[in-house]
């Protein structure tokens, strides 16, 4: 094909909240053949992107948020993963930055740049580029599933940096203790099938078992509560680093029986924490 009828047979996402870049950016393109749709909003590009195909995105990385631009990028890599996208950033080190990031741009446009070059770039690298393997998408719990060493091995990192529960002389084994079986029990919670109800939480034995064991190593009911928070946060950067598995089209309940699994199980440790301290001081 020539430059010409490529041109033609590719749409292109546009997506800035500077008019003046976007009507500019769009008219050259379209001088030059592309069949181009602009959005001026996160919002709007959403929208087109769950609703139309492209080949190419081109979006600038602050609209007015940072990050707006990547959370754009990352809908269009899981919704169009062979498309094309092009960063657009003021900031001269925001290549380096995201080189460590999984779902990096093929294409890193620093401003201010040549608008007339943007075509020529777009043509390079689409005759370049190399067809995108398809990756299986994951449910939330079986990516969890499949991660459990990591999570542990990350929560333990974290709990071992935390003043606020290191000060305990416990070997790993003791700081974990039923970590693992609380693991498993929010896996177990995201494959149930139906959809997400506050308060579908079941009564855990290991949630029980672990407010005991934590009030005979000396901890306080603070400390349950940040290493609840941790155990969270580890999670949900257990997502964060699968992003190229998740099935997205279930990510938000699953995420929200996360939450509400972990409350659940602190709030059962708490209970039996108490319990364990009213009897020892009986």
């Amino acid at each position: 094909m020539s430059p010409e009828e490529t041109a033609t047979s590719n749409r292109v996402l546009v997506v800035d909240d500077d008019e003046a870049v976007l009507e500019l950016t769009i008219r050259q393109l379209v001088h030059k053949g592309f069949r181009v749709v602009a959005a001026s909003s996160v919002t709007e590009a959403l929208r087109l992107i769950t609703s139309e195909s492209f080949d190419v995105l081109i979006t600038d990385l602050n609209m007015p948020n940072a990050g707006d631009g990547f959370t754009v990028l990352t809908a269009m890599r899981h919704s169009q993963p062979e498309a094309l996208i092009l960063l657009v950033s003021g900031y001269p080190d925001v290549e380096r930055a995201l080189a460590t990031i999984a779902l990096e741009p093929d294409e890193i446009i620093v401003k201010p740049f040549a608008i007339t070059a943007l075509t020529d770039l777009i043509r390079e690298k689409m005759r370049s580029r190399k067809p995108v393997p398809r990756v299986d998408k994951q449910r939330v719990g079986t990516i969890l599933h499949r991660c459990l060493p990591s999570i542990l091995a990350n929560w333990l990192a974290r709990a071992k940096l935390s003043p606020e529960l290191n000060h305990l002389n416990l070997t790993d084994d003791e700081r974990t203790g039923y970590l693992c079986k609380l693991i498993e029990d929010v896996v177990r919670r995201l494959s149930e099938p139906h959809m997400f109800l506050p308060g579908d939480a079941v009564y855990s034995d290991s949630a029980a078992e672990h407010g005991k064991m934590r009030y005979r190593q000396g901890y306080s009911c603070p400390m349950l509560v940040h290493e609840s928070r941790i155990l969270q946060v580890t999670l949900f950067e257990t997502l964060q680093n699968n992003l190229s598995y998740l099935d997205f089209s279930l990510l938000l309940p699953d995420v929200m029986k996360i939450a509400d699994e972990v409350d659940a199980q602190l709030t059962q440790a708490m209970a039996s924490f108490t319990e364990a301290r009213r009897e020892f001081a009986a």
